[in-house]
């Protein structure tokens, strides 16, 4: 018996990858349908089909959980913005397998350094794995505006720090840690450092290594890593907040590893520990991240540039003009005074510097 002409066909028309649906045809619905536009190989359709399956109760909501593991990042972040404020206990559940969370306490202080407040909170994360037993974790950062740059009436603001200016930050992943040597050896093969310890953050580490190392990692794990933008870094460092340190109006040697003879607004003297302390010693910012004010200083991306005059609002990294042979270092370091740690101050260097106060992480691009 021949086939009807008139018979309309069950076809998937997004599925194939068209943008309309083809004569004669039917977009296959409901859950089947959603399922095979997942198979789509076009990460937009991908995305589309995660909102319909909030359609579908409990088997759309698996299928969003599934797409946690979808090899595009930016699939992944589509499937956790559904489902990051669900309360369902099932759903809690199934999260927590394919997207991992760790708690943390956010501290922040007084002018005076005493703890004022402190708060338990969590962040989502990544890990990949270097080599037995060497792993990376990247945090979840999650996309949002804020002012660049610091006030004038901020003490020990410098020229380069203005003008004050609006970006938006689009969502990405930033290491929870600065790059360890432990990380480094994994991917480079050596150990370039002064302060030797697998836990110590890498340094003496010039923006040409630091590039390699990017270039390595991205090879060894089949992601697009590379440094974070100034703007990215400090976004992510500030964590919402608008004061000098994401810890509020000063920090402490019991709060950031920095050079504590040379304290900040009204926090006491203290100690100088003179030497890098392991990642992770102290407590992370609202974001998750650990050591964004001192340690060792962080190189970012961007070409230095001596103001914000005509700097890019979207975050991305400040590639036009400015100095080709000097790049942006951010967040302070184990032998910095305190008010060189604060979240918007910034420093130049050469990209051939290698000093045992020089150091960095990484930041993971959208595919």
């Amino acid at each position: 018996m021949t086939e009807n002409p008139n018979q309309p066909r069950e076809y998937d028309a997004v599925l194939a990858g068209q943008s309309q649906v083809p004569f004669g045809a039917t977009v296959l619905g409901g859950v089947p349908g959603v399922k095979s536009r997942l198979a789509s190989p076009i990460v937009e359709v991908r995305i589309t089909a995660l909102y319909e399956a909030l359609k579908y109760g409990e088997p759309g909501l698996d299928l969003i959980i599934s797409a946690l593991q979808d090899e595009s990042i930016k699939v992944k972040l589509a499937a956790y913005s559904l489902l990051k404020e669900r309360d369902e206990p099932n759903i809690k559940e199934k999260f927590q397998k394919y997207s991992p969370i760790f708690d943390f306490d956010a501290i922040t202080v007084d002018a005076k350094g005493k703890e004022n407040s402190g708060r338990r909170d969590y962040a989502h994360f990544l890990r990949e794995d270097l080599g037995n037993p060497v792993v990376l974790e990247m945090v979840y950062i999650p996309g949002g505006t804020f002012i660049m740059g610091s006030p004038a009436t901020e003490k020990g603001r410098t020229y380069d720090e203005s003008l004050q200016h609006q970006v938006t930050v689009a969502a990405f992943y930033a290491g929870k840690y600065l790059i360890t040597q432990a990380q480094w050896q994994a991917v480079m093969g050596n150990n370039p450092s002064w302060f030797q310890g697998e836990k110590l953050p890498v340094e003496k580490v010039s923006w040409n290594m630091a590039v390699e190392f990017c270039g390595k990692l991205s090879q060894k794990i089949g992601k697009k890593y590379r440094l974070l933008s100034e703007a990215e870094w400090e976004y992510a460092c500030r964590g919402g907040t608008t004061t000098p340190f994401h810890f509020g109006e000063t920090i402490t040697p019991e709060l950031v590893n920095y050079n504590g003879h040379k304290p900040y607004a009204n926090a006491p003297k203290g100690l100088g520990r003179g030497k890098t302390t392991d990642v992770g010693s102290f407590p992370p910012n609202a974001f998750g991240l650990y050591d964004m004010h001192g340690n060792v200083w962080e190189w970012c991306s961007d070409k230095w540039h001596g103001s914000y005059e005509g700097a890019p609002s979207d975050g991305s990294s400040w590639e036009e003009t400015g100095r080709d042979n000097f790049r942006v270092q951010r967040g302070g370091s184990w032998a910095s005074h305190a008010v060189s740690c604060r979240s918007a101050y910034r420093v130049r260097g050469s990209v051939g510097n290698r000093e045992s106060y020089i150091g960095f992480r990484v930041a993971l691009s959208f595919a």
